[in-house]
């Protein structure tokens, strides 16, 4: 299976995502997302849309935004398999018609979400435990799109996940991909977010939390991608 990863700053990268692909002989390909160089749909089978500090709506001060969401659009309408990762999920969101916007409060750490009955039934999320703790580091938020169903919400964010084109097209806020390094690079660049909230943790608690979680949310991570590779 041929995969392109779309990476839109150096911190936040494919993590146990590029593990998967490797352990799987899958051959991907990361796309410097500023850069402009988007492929076209017959040069992938499966699109994977990575987070980034930077807001869906930026097109003003990042223009190849622009260009961005016609390749993603490009993909789902030529029927690929297409993963959005937080402003990934929200930049596909955006590109489904959706609004996307500031969330009620920031959500960085460690915290549940809980999967509505719509994920049993689900291809891709069926085999997700009612709960379970996942990473989570956003301001931002997407409306539900037309045509999708809301998979999983937690307590400070309303669409955590949903699930499009019968399971072909996903979007997740939160992060299953993170590694111990991710981890170490989010909080050496982006630290100053970690203004004190009810949904904000701190770094200490940051780092423990992966150590605690990270394993079962990298097991769910290749249970999705396990799932949405039979669609490639």
């Amino acid at each position: 299976m041929r995969i392109t990863v779309i990476q839109h700053a150096d911190f936040e990268g494919p993590g146990a995502i590029a593990d998967w692909a490797d352990a799987h002989g899958h051959e991907a390909r990361r796309v410097d997302a500023p850069s402009g160089a988007f492929p076209a749909p017959d040069e992938f089978d499966f699109l994977v849309i990575l987070g980034g500090p930077m807001g869906a709506r930026d097109e003003a001060v990042h223009p190849w935004l622009a260009a961005e969401k016609r390749a993603i659009r490009a993909a789902v309408d030529a029927g690929k398999c297409v993963l959005g990762v937080c402003l990934g999920a929200q930049i596909l969101a955006a590109v489904l018609g959706a609004e996307v916007g500031r969330n009620p409060e920031p959500e960085i750490g460690w915290y549940p979400i809980e999967l509505t009955p719509d994920a049993v039934p689900s291809p891709v999320f069926g085999a997700f435990p009612p709960e379970v703790v996942v990473g989570h580091w956003h301001g931002d938020t997407f409306a539900l799109p037309a045509g999708a169903t809301r998979i999983a919400s937690s307590a400070a964010c309303e669409n955590q996940a949903f699930e499009y084109a019968g399971g072909r097209v996903i979007g997740v806020q939160f992060h299953l991909e993170w590694t111990a390094p991710d981890i170490e690079a989010l909080l050496a660049t982006c630290a100053a977010d970690l203004v004190p909230g009810p949904h904000v943790a701190t770094g200490e608690e940051f780092s423990v939390g992966e150590r605690v979680h990270g394993p079962e949310s990298r097991q769910l991570l290749y249970s999705l991608l396990d799932a949405m590779a039979h669609f490639g």
